[in-house]
């Protein structure tokens, strides 16, 4: 009976992903086509060119690397701050540490002009800091730590690394040998998976760094809203293209990256 009901909605499932997936992937072939051709509103006919991609990379180049800097140092700054700050969540029963954890969910629950804002209140006065790349990596920070502490707290409250850290304890082993010979080891798996996440939100986040950039200060999705602010439909789209053509293959390796980590801690 149950293989019955399956295998009739199957085909009405694969029809809908079918329709979905179509649907989802013609704005890109179709931003694809116009960042290549030198006229979109002639399409083909035009002709083919790569005029519109070399204009973008030397306007906007410089937002390709410091973008992936960026998201490079808020994974390794949201490992050392969000892995010991999610065990410290994970074993503490305490109302303080409840309240904590709503405490860093607000940038999350609150738009990104507005956490902006609060950082250009706090730290504008800063000169070099508010000019600085770092002031975006701050904020990045902030918006994206929850991520990486649910994903990680989630993990260190299985039952079993408990039993794990209390064996590690009856062997000899002090704190910090346990915490990062035995407890980080096992949690791997959701430190590569709350990585891959703190990645694609740094790399793709607007909205805050809108408000914390400055002209010197560009990131990808700044520069592209620049460049569809300059009104040449072939323009914009060659800079998506530049994202998708940047942004997909790092965001390919991580996912392999975590999938091997997965395999390899995760049993």
């Amino acid at each position: 009976m149950i293989r019955a009901v399956s295998s009739s909605r199957s085909p009405w499932l694969a029809l809908i992903t079918a329709m979905v997936a179509i649907f989802m992937m013609v704005p890109m072939v179709l931003s694809t086509l116009a960042a290549l051709v030198e006229n979109y509103g002639q399409g083909l006919q035009s002709g083919l060119t790569l005029r519109w991609l070399n204009q973008v990379l030397e306007q906007y180049g410089g937002t390709v690397v410091w973008s992936l800097v960026i998201a490079v140092a808020c994974v390794i700054g949201n490992i050392f701050l969000g892995v010991p700050a999610a065990y410290a969540l994970a074993n503490s029963r305490s109302k303080w540490a409840r309240t904590f954890e709503e405490i860093l969910t607000l940038p999350v629950a609150i738009p990104g002009l507005a956490t902006g804002l609060a950082l250009i209140l706090a730290y504008g006065t800063i000169r070099d800091f508010r000019a600085s790349y770092v002031f975006i990596l701050v904020g990045h920070m902030v918006f994206t730590l929850p991520f990486m502490v649910r994903t990680v707290a989630a993990a260190f409250q299985r039952p079993d690394m408990h039993a794990m850290d209390e064996a590690a304890k009856t062997l000899g082993a002090n704190f910090i040998q346990r915490f990062v010979g035995v407890l980080v080891p096992a949690v791997l798996p959701a430190i590569a998976a709350g990585s891959l996440m703190v990645f694609t939100l740094s790399i793709g986040e607007f909205n805050l760094t809108w408000m914390l950039h400055t002209p010197l200060t560009r990131t990808l999705p700044v520069g592209l809203a620049d460049s569809y602010a300059s009104m040449r439909l072939e323009v914009g789209s060659a800079y998506t293209l530049v994202f998708f053509l940047v942004v997909l293959p790092i965001l390919w390796l991580l996912q392999w990256c975590a999938n091997v980590i997965e395999q390899r801690y995760g049993k």
